[in-house]
């Protein structure tokens, strides 16, 4: 009942005219760059998140929060017409929806994409408000100990999930911790790896580096690409769903939320492995298995709908404990630190009308998507004829302008291009970039907790595993290193023994 009227004050909050026109620009924004090719919703929210940088806080992170949802909508656009996922979680939606587009059904696979995304939105943003609390009661009670092991558990599930390997994964955790080091000491004021440039005693800008590694990489990464995407699809005849098309797709919706939100809820969770089970579970429930690899319409429903849940669902981790799950969480958490707000228990206690205004924006977001969305397909369609050269080109502007606007310094261009490179070559040799961003980010949260849990045991090591919960929660991280790396290691096996079985 607390969780409905604090639910109330924010939507109260959300409706402000100032407010919805913030969402209603964020929602455009991010579902006209969401929906070109090749860019996914972390892409779209690095790349316009110094367009937020001016505003005060609570229009800022509306605002945030309508270019991510606009990105998660946008994305489905390019994958049904182009059979190009802007990330792995659209790459389910792709498999159905290119197949529906070839056969001139693109319009009905854009609509069910569409309604699909605002039901589960709406269904698990309402979950979210109801758990959201009940999540915060538990993290109030954790110490030092357990928010260190807490951290330890994000790195290695942000290290193993994200990329093929879990060793690239932590070698680019590594390097973001390497450059959480960098500037003034939280404890000492000593001064670390600035190397005299004072530009640098305030560490690496969290804005600068997702930026760089996420906008300017991936542009790099697709210029240098030598062979030429497919064709898009046009849609031919009417995007409106026939009443089969709706009788086939309402049942997906629902479980495709209702696999999504959880799953996007858990650590090692994220929409990806949603979107796969959520298919997995159409394919094996519909009663038209021959249309499945051929255009099923359950299989767009039903992924799109476990996406965008999944989406929601990260927020709880996001906002609750301060733990980023997948790359767009992480740019996410970049945009609070921007305004010196850090997710975690206290947000709500510190500012509870701004977090529960958020929550309430992101149902408003919703029906502005739907709304926005299904008239306006034809318009976004036509977005996808931009050459690819002008595309990136305009990205790479874009991003440089956006990132000089929030602090004026060639110390800062310089690391710009710095990280962009480096974004580029981290692609190129398959190492993941969204651990970078997450050490970055989480990287101090851990060394003060780590210092302030050893400090209170006066040097005890043993302190980080003398309590219940912190002993779980590494065991648990300690599992989540060690078994991806076994179940490879006998998958490799078994591969080498049939190769030299077939050689006998």
């Amino acid at each position: 009942m607390e969780s409905f009227s604090l639910l109330l004050q924010g939507l109260s909050t959300a409706l402000d005219p100032m407010i919805l026109m913030y969402a209603l620009i964020g929602v455009t924004l991010g579902t006209a760059v969401g929906v070109l090719p090749g860019i996914g919703p972390a892409l779209t929210v690095a790349l316009l998140l110094p367009v937020t940088y001016g505003l005060d806080p609570a229009g800022s992170l509306i605002m945030f929060a309508g270019i991510y949802y606009g990105g998660m909508y946008g994305g489905s656009t390019t994958s049904i017409l182009l059979n190009t996922p802007g990330e792995s979680a659209s790459i389910v939606t792709a498999i159905e929806g290119n197949q529906m587009a070839r056969q001139g059904r693109g319009g009905p696979a854009l609509a069910t994409a569409a309604i699909g995304s605002f039901v589960a939105g709406l269904i698990a943003t309402l979950l979210l408000a109801f758990l959201a609390p009940q999540v915060v009661k538990l993290a109030l009670a954790l110490g030092p100990r357990e928010y260190f092991a807490l951290m330890v558990l994000a790195f290695v599930t942000v290290s193993a999930t994200f990329g093929d390997s879990a060793l690239r994964g932590i070698t680019s955790l590594f390097v973001g911790l390497a450059l959480a080091c960098v500037g003034i000491d939280q404890l000492t004021g000593a001064a670390r790896l600035t190397y005299g440039v004072p530009q640098l005693m305030d560490g690496i800008e969290t804005t600068t580096l997702a930026v760089a590694l996420f906008a300017i990489g991936e542009a790099l990464a697709v210029a240098a690409m030598l062979d030429p995407p497919d064709g898009m699809h046009r849609v031919k005849g009417s995007v409106r769903m026939t009443g089969e098309d709706w009788r086939r797709s309402w049942k997906a919706w629902l479980r495709g939320t209702f696999i999504g939100f959880p799953i996007g809820s858990m650590p090692a969770g994220g929409a990806d492995v949603a979107s796969f089970l959520s298919y997995a579970a159409e394919r094996k429930l519909t009663k038209h298995p021959e249309e499945f690899g051929h255009g099923a319409i359950e299989g767009v429903a039903g992924p799109e709908a476990a996406n965008n849940a999944a989406a929601a669902g990260t927020l709880v981790p996001l906002l609750t404990l301060g733990l980023p799950t997948t790359a767009t969480a992480a740019i996410m958490l970049a945009g609070f630190q921007q305004f010196g707000l850090q997710p975690g228990p206290l947000l709500f206690v510190m500012n509870a009308d701004l977090v529960w205004g958020l929550i309430a924006s992101l149902l408003i977001a919703n029906v502005m998507l739907v709304v926005l969305n299904l008239p306006l397909i034809g318009l976004w369609i036509k977005l996808l004829s931009i050459p690819r050269p002008w595309l990136y080109g305009g990205i790479l502007l874009f991003a440089t302008l956006g990132t000089i606007g929030v602090n004026p310094s060639p110390v800062e261009l310089g690391m710009l291009i710095l990280f962009g490179v480096m974004g580029y070559g981290m692609r190129l040799y398959g190492y993941p970039v969204a651990p970078v961003v997450v050490g970055l980010i989480l990287g101090p949260m851990a060394e003060q907790q780590l210092r302030r849990a050893l400090a209170i045991a006066q040097g005890d090591w043993s302190t980080l595993v003398s309590t219940p919960v912190s002993a779980v929660l590494l065991a648990v991280s300690a599992v989540f290193l060690v078994v991806p790396m076994i179940m490879r290691l006998r998958g490799r096996g078994a591969v080498l023994s049939q190769v030299a079985g077939d050689a006998d």
